[in-house]
């Protein structure tokens, strides 16, 4: 797990009390990029689940999995700096960005958009029991942020 703070000596605490020989506690002072990790990466498992809707192989989902990485980078910098690259690479990032674009939830109702046909709202009942994505939420509120800064392209 990665502790994301403001405070590393209270994040050295988080570590001391969870770390086992079987559970790993990475502490790190960024926690703008974590946050934006756990967000970005359901946008991302979106485009994965079309993929695998479309059924156009694991070449061209690892190929939109590395371009959504290298998106989530690139709008930690512009909005906050970029502080360390390095968070990307921790569990919160990459792992977590992984994970989700194979067994997510959103990658899960994507594809399911693709094969079925039927919109997100009737796959959302019918999956979640009524939860919403929150991968296209984020893509909006994003696009949104985008549009601000005059960067959608």
């Amino acid at each position: 797990i990665v502790v994301g703070t403001h405070d590393v000596e209270q994040g050295q605490v988080l570590h001391t009390l969870f770390q086992t020989d079987f559970f790993r506690v990475v502490v790190v002072a960024d926690v703008e990029t974590v946050e934006i990790c756990g967000a970005l990466k359901n946008i991302v498992a979106v485009g994965a689940g079309f993929i695998d809707g479309l059924q156009y192989g694991d070449n061209t989902k690892a190929a939109v999995i590395r371009l959504g990485l290298m998106e989530m980078v690139r709008f930690s910098q512009e909005f906050y700096g970029g502080k360390n690259l390095s968070t990307f690479l921790e569990s919160c990032g990459v792992a977590d960005l992984i994970t989700t674009c194979y067994g997510g939830r959103n990658r899960k109702v994507s594809e399911a958009f693709v094969r079925t046909g039927k919109t997100l709202a009737q796959l959302e009942e019918e999956m979640l029991n009524g939860q919403r994505l929150q991968g296209p939420m984020t893509a909006a509120e994003v696009h949104h942020m985008l549009e601000i800064r005059g960067l959608k392209e």
